[in-house]
């Protein structure tokens, strides 16, 4: 039998050696401004591209056919990740490329029936294709540099040509419609997952047209973008695309007919609401924001909706999130109703004194800002019979107690401003905590005096043990209490168990 090769010595990067989970920052700078290609689909025998005449220089009688050759001309696809191949081949595209986007935008009577299909088609070839897995399985939108699309010199290009198409004046829909279909709908929605911001960008106002002129594919659209979310919400966690897709959608609410109908109220109260609780809610937070707002102003009856589902889903542990809500609870206090308000003051204001109790600094300066608007003030000065009872409790005690001075000043101008709204009610529920604060205290008292007590006991319960004393000696009720007062009228530092010495037990 044949002896088995020697292993393959593993050689550990000096970095690794050092430290056995390198740290993030070092992964970063291994991986910043990285680019791959998501194209695997490069013909085998690649096809060699010779220059065609240019379209502005072509008979009349020429162009259309010369249009529809430049367009199959840019399916050839190239690789990207090798720099130095095929140098004139991706020129000639390239040119071809500038030319399309130029005639769409700058000709009339260039976008005939039969360029459709082929307009589609190379579109089709050169965007839709498989998006690489992430280089870095912990990628941060907000710390880590995205992974760029190394086709991009064609890609954009392409992109720009389907733009200038959507947007031409001859762009017929009822041509369209025929190839820009729900399948083609469902694969351009796909490529909102991509790294690249630029291709995202794209994206964005590519759907946005599509859904302006081609009506039979809004319903499509939004189910499709709603099954998105709420694959992101409960089960990837990952789609790099959200904040795009929700800058549309903010867009397709504002233009919603009234009354609402049922469809719409459920995609807020089960979609939007809930994609408040993703772990990257910083990077859609503002874009969420306005879909929420754009609901509102549409609608005063899902206030309450809004409201109680943002309580329901309050963060408990992450700060960072709680200034986001807290933000977006003024955008909306700013556009409420009063009559809405009403239905929700009690709840609301219940979580907006935990959030002025918080020990973190920004989250209570967040909350206390709110006395800073002029609309909110209002709306709590006429109603301040409810609200100033829920916050006052919270109000005074974090004034005697908050370890930060700036948080102190501004609840000193809240209880400024609640005095010159209802004197008597502050004055009233200013005697009435000092009240319950006494009793609270004397509770205190209490309770501490129990513990002594028991200290003592379980303390002559040892010495009894330890003796061999019978449990027949206990001194009375009365002398025990009497050993107590003593205890009393002992100094602090005084207070011990030894303030009664064993002797004194074994002398009982």
């Amino acid at each position: 039998s044949s002896t088995p090769p020697p292993p393959i010595p593993f050689s550990v990067p000096s970095a690794e050696k050092v430290d056995g989970f390198p740290r993030r920052s070092m992964r970063r700078a291994r991986q910043r401004r990285s680019h791959s290609s998501s194209q695997f689909r490069y013909q085998s025998s690649q096809v060699e591209l010779t220059p065609l005449p240019l379209l502005k220089d072509a008979p009349v009688a020429e162009l259309h056919d010369l249009f529809c050759k430049k367009l199959q001309q840019c399916c050839v696809l190239f690789d990207f990740l090798d720099c130095v191949a095929d140098l004139k081949g991706k020129e000639i595209k390239r040119a071809a490329l500038n030319e399309l986007v130029e005639s769409v935008a700058t000709s009339r009577g260039v976008l005939i029936e039969p360029l459709y299909p082929e307009a589609i088609k190379m579109i089709s070839v050169n965007i839709f294709r498989t998006l690489p897995p992430s280089e870095n399985p912990e990628f941060d939108p907000e710390e880590d540099e995205p992974t760029l699309e190394a086709s991009w010199p064609h890609l954009q290009l392409v992109y720009e040509f389907f733009l200038r198409f959507l947007e031409s004046p001859d762009f017929q829909p009822s041509m369209a419609k025929r190839y820009v279909d729900q399948k083609f709908v469902l694969q351009l929605l796909e490529l909102f997952d991509s790294e690249d911001p630029r291709e995202r960008e794209y994206l964005k106002t590519i759907l946005h047209r599509v859904y302006g002129k081609l009506l039979g594919l809004r319903a499509y659209i939004r189910k499709q973008i709603n099954n998105i979310f709420l694959r992101f919400i409960y089960e990837t966690e990952h789609f790099n695309g959200v904040a795009e897709l929700l800058e549309i959608l903010g867009s397709i609410i504002n233009g919603f007919a009234l009354p609402l109908k049922a469809e719409h109220k459920q995609f807020l109260v089960r979609v939007l609401i809930p994609l408040h609780t993703a772990k990257s809610l910083s990077i859609f937070h503002a874009q969420l924001a306005y879909c929420v707002v754009q609901f509102m102003e549409k609608d005063a009856t899902v206030t309450e909706y809004i409201i109680r589902g943002l309580l329901k889903y309050w963060p408990k542990t992450c700060t960072q999130k709680e200034v986001m809500f807290l933000g977006e609870i003024e955008e909306i206090l700013d556009v409420i109703e009063p009559s809405q308000f009403i239905r929700v003051q009690e709840p609301l204001f219940k979580q907006i004194a935990a959030c002025i109790s918080s020990p973190h600094f920004q989250v209570a300066e967040r909350a206390l800002y709110f006395w800073n608007n002029e609309y909110i003030l209002s709306l709590i000065e006429e109603n301040c019979q409810v609200i100033l009872p829920l916050v006052f409790a919270t109000l005074y005690r974090v004034s005697k107690e908050h370890w930060n001075q700036t948080i102190v000043s501004l609840i000193y101008n809240v209880l400024k401003t609640f005095m010159e709204m209802n004197s008597k009610l502050f004055d009233d529920l200013t005697a009435s905590y000092k009240v319950e604060k006494q009793k609270n205290l004397k509770g205190c008292n209490k309770n501490q005096n129990i513990s002594v007590i028991l200290t003592l006991f379980f303390s002559f319960l040892s010495l009894v043990s330890n003796h061999s004393l019978s449990l027949f000696s206990l001194p009375s009720i009365s002398h025990f209490s009497s050993l107590y007062n003593r205890y009393n009228l002992c100094s602090t530092s005084e207070r011990s168990i030894n303030v009664l010495p064993s002797s004194h037990w074994m002398h009982h």
